[in-house]
């Protein structure tokens, strides 16, 4: 049984909108976030009004099950990370077949810091998310964040790991790897791309 939400407003233009709407009729701007790059340029106290627009709406009806990912996807764009992996894991209960609600929840467990920082249980769950993500859909993007963390963790720790970080960039080039992608993950990662990869 699909949930909506009624009596709420466009978080852009005041107009009369549905939870269930995927834009706003008359602004066209999204009413449900269902992607990172419906929030990727969007200005911060604008992600904030939809942040709060979900949270109530989880309030009146908590079974909506792809307010938990919109929701995630605002804090993750506020690097409020804590957050934003709670209800991308709460949204995971729902939507378990989103390869993109494992990616971003693998990206919220660094925390805004270098995969080189984190403690090695953190790395086999950023690790067992991004596998999850690529069992469902094994987009480029997702391969070379696995490139990433096999770079900057396992490789500058001098652990032997499997695929190599070398292996794992040839994936994810033969996945589809676009150099916006890339741009993108490390805006939203917050640190510098390491050289060689």
């Amino acid at each position: 049984m699909e949930t909506q939400v009624h009596d709420t407003k466009c978080r852009s233009c005041g107009a009369p909108a549905d939870i269930g709407q995927t834009k706003c009729k008359f602004c066209k701007q999204p009413v449900l976030i269902s992607t990172f790059n419906s929030v990727f340029s969007m200005p911060m106290p604008l992600i904030n009004q939809y942040a709060a627009t979900y949270r109530e709406a989880l309030q009146s009806e908590p079974e909506a099950k792809d307010l938990n990912n919109s929701l995630a996807m605002c804090y993750l764009k506020l690097k409020l990370y804590d957050k934003a992996l709670a209800a991308f894991e709460k949204a995971m209960e729902d939507n378990f077949d989103n390869s993109e609600i494992f990616f971003y929840a693998a990206i919220c467990l660094l925390g805004g810091k270098k995969a080189f920082l984190m403690q090695r249980q953190v790395i086999e769950k950023i690790e067992e998310y991004i596998n999850a993500a690529m069992m469902i859909e094994p987009r480029g993007i997702y391969h070379y964040f696995q490139a990433y963390i096999k770079n900057d963790y396992y490789s500058r720790k001098f652990f032997n790991t499997s695929p190599t970080y070398q292996e794992a960039i040839a994936n994810a080039a033969s996945a589809g790897l676009s150099p916006v992608d890339v741009e993108q993950l490390y805006a939203i990662l917050g640190v510098e791309r390491p050289e060689g990869i």
